[in-house]
């Protein structure tokens, strides 16, 4: 029997999930490490992100995550309004969150986020990179991986690896050849939405006082109107950017057949479809540079049958894709590879079969909760996009009496849902299950 450490493991991806994992594996010891990664280089491009405390709670065993949260700002409260007349519906405080979690929920730049994991991981001798490099198949699943991946630049070559990780996005090659194995097919759930991503620059808004308040302030703050809905807020500790997203109705990508993801978009579409929001709104969004719109579509995806097949298995938006209204995608990523890490150095034995099994006992650790959070992101999205009606009504209403019946519609920010997943400890979680879920395979 070998030493489990010394397993020769791939990882397609180096986004959040992907580095997360190699990390975390690297954090428990293993040895034989390599990520393989489209992209010619990380780049370090994208908006603003939200991170909650259960991801600082893994950033933080991982080494990384006193610097992230330096460079973020930190929330201490969020204010839902009306889009149409900008009139508050609720503020909700959280000036308390890092002594209730132990971690502070923190909106920082996906740039820092990604550069310090990074930065982490190229500090670990075990963990190799290989950019500009994608998987083209995988021709073998067990008892050994085998797997074929394409440099841009010369031809394709075969690999083997005792274990595959696919960490490659909604995109996802790994997922497409791991359920042809098991004849099955991924369903996309159809959203209906598109979002902008937006960032403005300080000296954008300083000349208006409006403006210059929300980028100055530690919260957070959410315009709803009909089928649509802005969030924003300002993403390091100088105030220096401030990150706007929207979520509105899918009219561009809807009628087109494609795997398109982006598109370049017009402002003049952008501010039309915001025309209904207040002055400040519009304010903000006429700061956008004309050429500088995007529109990306947002996906998800039908709960997938399996999450493995041998020793290949799936973590984060290659199994689980979400929608942005929780904030928690790049978490239950990250949460993913850490618990990756935590059944493999579990792992009795390196057989192909423990393997298999352990890597099963990961997906019945986390594929309820995942769902749970997906459904629930989709559901919040839903709530904050009603019209006039009596739903609406009611929804108001909730916001109103929040502080009465401690729950808010909009999830993310309400307190009963915060309780629910920034206590979570996915580590924790499946240390306490692993036996008996290893036991039933």
């Amino acid at each position: 029997m070998g030493d489990v450490r010394n397993l020769h493991i791939a990882i397609m991806g180096a986004g959040m999930g992907g580095l997360g994992t190699a990390l975390a594996l690297s954090k428990k010891g293993f040895k034989h490490i390599d990520v393989y990664e489209t992209a010619s280089d990380l780049g370090f491009v994208g908006a603003g992100i939200q991170m909650a405390p259960n991801m600082g709670r893994i950033l933080d065993k991982l080494g990384c995550w006193t610097e992230i949260e330096g460079e973020s700002t930190c929330v201490t409260g969020s204010s839902i309004r009306q889009g149409a007349t900008n009139v508050e519906l609720a503020h909700v405080d959280m000036p308390d969150i890092k002594a209730k979690y132990g971690y502070s929920h923190c909106c920082g730049h996906r740039s820092s986020l990604a550069g310090r994991m990074y930065e982490a991981c190229k500090k670990e001798s075990s963990i190799n990179f290989y950019f500009s490099t994608s998987l083209e198949d995988i021709t073998e699943f067990s008892p050994r991986v085998s797997f074929t991946v394409l440099p841009r630049d010369s031809e394709p070559r075969r690999v083997h690896a005792d274990i595959l990780l696919g960490c490659d996005g909604i995109k996802s090659v790994t997922r497409e050849k791991l359920l042809q194995q098991v004849g099955a097919i991924p369903e996309e759930a159809e959203t209906g939405q598109a979002a902008y991503r937006i960032m403005l620059k300080r000296e954008d808004m300083a000349h208006d006082p409006d403006l210059l308040a929300l980028i100055d302030s530690d919260e957070v703050v959410r315009w709803v109107g009909e089928k649509r809905h802005i969030i924003a807020y300002a993403i390091d500790e100088k105030k220096s950017l401030y990150n706007i997203s929207t979520a509105q109705p899918d009219d561009n990508f809807a009628t087109a057949p494609s795997v398109t993801y982006t598109t370049k978009g017009s402002k003049s579409t952008m501010l039309k479809v915001f025309e209904s929001f207040c002055p400040l709104v519009q304010n903000m969004l006429n700061l956008v540079p004309e050429g500088e719109v995007c529109e990306w579509r947002l996906r998800m995806h039908k709960p997938l049958p399996t999450w493995t097949h041998g020793s290949v298995a799936l973590a984060g938006d290659a199994c689980h894709p979400t929608l942005p209204h929780l904030s928690q995608g790049a978490a239950m990523a990250i949460e993913d590879g850490a618990t990756i890490a935590e059944v493999l150095s579990r792992a009795p034995g390196t057989e192909p079969e423990t393997i298999a099994k352990c890597l099963k006992v990961y997906e019945m650790s986390r594929k309820e909760w995942t769902s749970n959070l997906v459904q629930m992101a989709f559901m919040s999205g839903r709530t904050l996009h009603l019209g006039e009606s009596k739903a609406k009504e009611e929804r108001d209403r909730m916001f109103q009496e929040h502080k009465a019946n401690g729950s808010v519609p909009d999830k993310w920010t309400s307190p009963d849902v915060q309780k629910m997943i920034y206590t979570n400890d996915c580590v924790e979680k499946v240390n306490s299950e692993f036996d008996s879920f290893y036991a039933s395979l």
